[in-house]
């Protein structure tokens, strides 16, 4: 009798523990997730951030980062399950304790050693009612680019062209004072004549890079004599050359062809002769000379002038640069030239290099595609054609 109470009793004590232990454990999970919450997107959502080109990044209420485009982390906007722009998750908090949609622009710091920093244009809303919020930037640094490119254009344009057009009122009120002094007048008029031609190249330079400066394509290409458009260019450049005693030659491979367009191919050639007319002593030469270069053709302006500083060279290609402001305008040129060869390179899938030593000379060489695929050159029969002194 003894021995059954014990048992009973041992009995009982277990079911007892048993269910203290269940007790204590169901009050242990309740307190560990009082308030449990959903932090997974619905399809719909995910599906449509999916195919945001902007920057998306969703977080949950603890800011940690359930979703974020490709794009967020390739900008460094994410990392692992972190947003790490203090400005963007200051936004987001803002937004998740008002609900109200926050747009604003923000400047990350560069990643990179030379990298310029990157400017988005951000949108923070909330998502839903669990604490989540949405996070859209959008990439403004090349826009803003453009924006200073056309600002700067424009401010150039307007102060090369009110140069001349000051000058030529200028000199019609000196005319006008002088008209009894034959001699001013004439003198007065030379100069009239010298800025009416200057403002006219201009004009002419800025509706040619109009045309071709979008990186569009050359519009009916066919198939191009490099040697026509050579000879052509040196004959336009003839007379500035002679009145400094400059030699024009034509040397290098005949008979290649280009795939493109002849007036702009003319045109690019003539601007780089001309540079290398107005940058080199008297009693020197100017080569203009080409070759095939497998599925290309390169043809060279080479001058015997006065270089170029190594520090100016990646940038002698934008409008308006000029190593030497005083000696450019003395020179007459508009500042556009060598722009309007680099698009003329690229507007024909093609490119523009220059090589140029101070005190040395330069060359400047255009790379163009073959016509045919594979450039084809025929041996020179007679001499290179020099331009008459």
């Amino acid at each position: 009798m003894n021995e059954l109470l014990a048992s009973l009793a041992a009995m009982g004590g277990f079911v007892l523990g048993s269910f203290v232990m269940l007790a204590i454990r169901r009050q242990a999970d309740k307190d560990k997730d009082p308030e449990p919450v959903d932090d997974m997107l619905s399809p719909g959502v995910a599906s449509v951030l999916a195919v945001l080109p902007s920057s998306a990044v969703v977080l949950d209420r603890d800011d940690r980062v359930l979703r974020a485009s490709s794009a967020a982390r390739a900008f460094g906007l994410v990392r692992g399950d972190s947003l790490m722009a203090a400005e963007l998750l200051a936004l987001a908090r803002k937004v998740r304790r008002d609900g109200e949609i926050r747009e604003s622009e923000i400047e990350t710091a560069r990643r990179k050693f030379g990298q310029e920093s990157t400017t988005f244009a951000v949108r923070v809303a909330p998502l839903g009612s669990t604490g989540q919020v949405l996070v859209l930037a959008e990439d403004q640094t090349e826009r803003r680019r453009v924006e200073a490119v056309r600002r700067d254009f424009v401010a150039n344009v307007s102060h090369e062209l009110k140069t001349p057009v000051g000058a030529l009122s200028l000199l019609a009120e000196t005319i006008q004072d002088a008209a009894d002094d034959h001699e001013a007048v004439t003198r007065f008029a030379g100069r009239m004549q010298h800025e009416a031609a200057r403002l006219t190249y201009l004009v002419q330079d800025l509706i040619t890079l109009s045309r071709i400066q979008g990186g569009e394509t050359v519009p009916t290409p066919g198939p191009v004599p490099i040697d026509e458009a050579v000879h052509e260019a040196i004959d336009r450049c003839n007379t500035k050359a002679s009145a400094k005693d400059i030699t024009l030659v034509a040397g290098g491979a005949e008979g290649l062809k280009i795939w493109g367009d002849d007036e702009l191919l003319v045109t690019a050639l003539r601007n780089l002769i001309d540079n290398a007319v107005a940058y080199s002593p008297e009693h020197t030469r100017v080569v203009v000379s080409a070759r095939p270069a497998g599925r290309s053709v390169e043809v060279s302006v080479s001058d015997q002038g006065i270089g170029i500083p190594e520090s100016a060279q990646e940038r002698i290609f934008e409008r308006f640069f000029r190593v030497d402001a005083a000696r450019s305008r003395a020179t007459g040129g508009t500042g556009l030239g060598l722009a309007i060869v680099k698009h003329v390179a690229v507007a024909h899938g093609g490119e523009v290099t220059v090589w140029s030593k101070e005190g040395s000379g330069s060359t400047f060489t255009l790379r163009l595609p073959a016509f045919g695929g594979t450039a084809v050159a025929e041996p020179r029969t007679t001499s290179p054609l020099e331009a008459t002194k």
